[in-house]
């Protein structure tokens, strides 16, 4: 099998200056140093310049007609190493073979000029992949029936919303017949609906012996979508192989996660221009946070979180619970909708005693809106971890049964058993 993708000791490295006590100068802090300086009385000002490694050392190779999963936390550098390979951003060092013509969806609007109509981006991103006109002329039909946007083709994206943006930058990306497609995050813009007819595409592509790059944090879509998976953890990749092995590994290594977490301070922002994520916790029964969890005992999770600005429809708030293994335990969603102006606010979810079975799970922290499609404001997977272990002398839910129960959940169902005959 050729070889599509491949890269060597990639790196790229940022540069973060901290000017004295305060990261910024007002015009007036310039005058008043620049007048200080001019009659030697100026105080020298502090200035470092922190270096940071968004992606370090980055090697691998990916055959043509693979479908390879990119997971990771926020920050993980999975974003940077798709933009490199794209060509959108410089590599500090390192090595970049592609073999074929490579398109990419990296986020709503790359690539799309908001003044020009849809069609005239479709033409602009074709031109773009290095398609003669004819044959982005041959494909144009197909593209706007797939992006569902005939009505307002001829209008300027500036006034599309999220969702047909989105459409329309995937029609264009994958319809265009590229030997490598790269997709980071942007499926979970689209509805429901559109979001299955992307991944039956994506395996089309696949099926054509072209080959995807998928950056994505719902590990569900990764599981079915790619034949394999990379992780990647603060800028390194750290595991590549089959895609069960690596989630795996994801979660195994996410067992420091912590019982509670604080973002407000800002200096790791999690989320986007309508909502961000501020805190998560796992909490015991006097309301302070605990790691161990006592089976027979109710447990409680929280979120806290600022709306930023409004959205149409409510904001809904959920937990997505993981087992050590990678294996989806169940998910909670908020169905209060009480969420839907700007300000802060706490979510609690209440876990029952005798549900859970023992051992570790790690749970991710989302915030989403339905009413224009689906529209993930933020997600934090594995954000928070508990285990929960079983007294020896509560027998609940297991009765005389002395070894460890299989399954994510061990609930004290209601039984009754009676004589017939």
């Amino acid at each position: 099998m050729s070889t599509a993708l491949s890269v060597r000791n990639l790196s790229k490295r940022y540069r973060i200056k901290h000017g004295g006590e305060r990261g910024y100068h007002t015009l007036r802090d310039e005058i008043a140093s620049g007048f200080g300086r001019l009659v030697g009385r100026a105080a020298p000002r502090r200035e470092t310049v922190e270096e940071f490694w968004a992606v370090e050392d980055a090697s691998f190779e990916i055959k043509t007609g693979e479908r390879v999963g990119i997971i990771g936390r926020n920050g993980a550098g999975k974003s940077t190493l798709l933009k490199m390979l794209s060509k959108i951003v410089e590599p500090t060092r390192g090595r970049i073979e592609i073999h074929g013509r490579l398109s990419s969806l990296l986020e709503v609007g790359t690539g799309f000029h908001s003044e020009l109509t849809g069609r005239e981006n479709v033409f602009l991103n074709g031109a773009i992949l290095g398609m003669p006109r004819e044959e982005t002329l041959r494909k144009f039909e197909e593209i706007v029936a797939f992006a569902g946007v005939e009505r307002f083709i001829d209008t300027p994206v500036k006034h599309y919303s999220s969702g047909m943006y989105m459409r329309l930058a995937f029609a264009v990306a994958a319809n265009l017949d590229p030997d490598i497609l790269l997709i980071d995050e942007v499926l979970a813009v689209g509805d429901l609906a559109f979001q299955q007819k992307c991944l039956g595409k994506i395996e089309s592509i696949t099926n054509a012996g072209r080959t995807v790059l998928f950056v994505s944090h719902n590990l569900g879509s990764v599981s079915s979508l790619c034949s394999s998976a990379m992780l990647m953890d603060a800028g390194r990749i750290v595991a590549i192989g089959d895609v069960p092995g690596v989630v795996m590994k994801y979660y195994r290594d996410g067992a420091s996660s912590p019982a509670a977490f604080d973002l407000s301070d800002g200096r790791r922002p999690v989320g986007n221009h309508h909502a961000r994520l501020l805190a998560g916790r796992v909490v015991d029964g006097s309301g302070a946070p605990s790691m161990e969890v006592d089976i027979s005992h109710d447990t409680t999770l929280e979120m806290e979180f600022e709306i930023l600005d409004s959205h149409p429809g409510p904001f809904i708030p959920n937990f997505h619970f993981h087992t050590s293994d990678g294996t989806v335990a169940f998910v909670s969603v908020d169905t209060t909708r009480n969420v839907s102006s700007p300000g802060r606010y706490l979510s609690r979810c209440e876990i029952p005693g005798n549900l859970l079975n023992e051992g570790t799970y790690f749970v991710g922290l989302g915030l989403t809106t339905f009413s224009t499609g689906v529209t993930v404001h933020f997600f934090e997977p594995g954000a928070v971890s508990f285990n929960v272990r079983d007294p020896i002398e509560n027998v609940a839910s297991r009765g005389d049964w002395g070894g460890a129960m299989p399954g994510s959940v061990r609930p004290n169902l209601a039984w009754t058993t009676e004589r017939i005959s």
